[in-house]
């Protein structure tokens, strides 16, 4: 190496030391409101680092406008409000690849305004001061090849504010029944329907698959974990509510309103019928891993209805090391519902 070439490296080794990433994050809102419909707050992300930060828009973060779960609240008394906003399937590595992410420079911050009145209905733990907090200051962060990795910003105190009044939004009414297409060109028309049959093949599958075990089997070790009686009970209970209902009858599908890169889906969990296509979901295999007819198992599962399941991890290694470390939550994990039913690679 000659002395230049040695000079450029320990310039940019230096350089590489010395940017330091920092991510902080801060709530603020009105002190009170009279009315649930006013319940807005804002989320300030900022980057203090001395190099530039991409950050995921994950449905779960603040970042995004979806009203998902993204807060914590609790009243004086210790109550939380019921969820009643948004359930995605996402994936993190496809909304890198698509560049779905906030770019921060420097100094720089982004402010995301948050309608918790869509996200969470207040009547069960009614009028009061409420505490409210990010549910997680974890972010996902993409370098300069694609990785993503995740970063922890620093948080302010949580804010306070005194809510009375109207407590609730009304959700969209059920749309169980006749299959509906909103939105929907001819062509998706037919991806729908074609994904729909292939849905209720995994459903019916899973189903008779869990009534001939009575012990651990490497598919549902693999996806569940540890077998027990009640988990697996629970489980099947799950699959037998998914096969009740026919995709290509008694759901309707929403075609135009999702343009979020990197996801497939959504829906809303205690409306039950209605699931939100999103680019991803056009761009998956009909079957087999993460695909379209996965995804619509995965929606389904999180009906409260059916499932009532949550978004703890996304991705098939995350799903199967919570199967290994923690059999309760994975259960209650709708992408382990989606990956036990795809099946692939395939496990007896």
């Amino acid at each position: 190496m000659s002395a230049r070439e040695l000079l450029v490296f320990l310039v940019l080794a230096a350089t590489s030391a010395l940017a330091t990433p920092d991510l902080s994050l801060a709530l603020s809102g009105p002190e009170s409101v009279d009315s649930v419909g006013n319940l807005k707050i804002a989320a300030t992300l900022t980057n203090r680092g001395d190099e530039t930060v991409k950050i995921l828009n994950d449905p779960k973060s603040v970042l995004s406008t979806l009203p998902a779960d993204s807060f914590f609240i609790e009243s004086d008394s210790g109550s939380e409000p019921s969820f009643i906003g948004a359930m995605v399937k996402y994936c993190a590595e496809t909304a890198a690849a698509k560049g779905a992410y906030t770019s921060l420079a420097p100094g720089e911050s982004v402010t995301v305004s948050h309608d918790l009145g869509a996200a969470y209905n207040f009547t069960p733990s009614g009028e009061s001061r409420y505490k409210i907090a990010p549910s997680s200051n974890v972010f996902y962060i993409v370098d300069d090849a694609g990785t993503v990795s995740t970063m922890k910003a620093k948080t302010n105190a949580s804010y306070a504010l005194k809510l009375s009044g109207v407590l609730s939004v009304a959700r969209p009414a059920s749309q169980k029944g006749a299959s509906k297409f909103n939105g929907c060109s001819s062509s998706q028309k037919n991806i729908i329907q074609t994904a729909a049959s292939s849905a209720n093949t995994y459903a019916v599958r899973s189903l008779s698959y869990l009534e001939e075990i009575d012990g651990s089997t490497k598919r549902y070790k693999y996806w569940f974990g540890a077998y027990s009686f009640g988990r697996k009970g629970t489980v099947q209970s799950h699959y037998s509510r998914i096969a009740s209902y026919d995709y290509t009858r008694d759901y309707a599908y929403d075609c135009s309103t999702c343009d979020r890169a990197g996801t497939f889906a959504y829906v809303y969990p205690s409306s039950f019928g209605t699931i939100y296509l999103c680019p991803q979901f056009w761009e998956a295999s009909n079957t087999g891993t993460d695909s379209r007819a996965g995804t619509l198992i995965h929606e389904a599962s999180h009906f409260a209805i059916i499932g009532g399941t949550s978004d703890h991890v996304y991705g098939q290694s995350g799903a199967h090391s919570l199967a290994m470390r923690d059999p309760d939550t994975a259960i209650d994990n709708a992408d382990n519902h989606e990956y036990f039913a795809e099946n692939a690679p395939r496990k007896s």
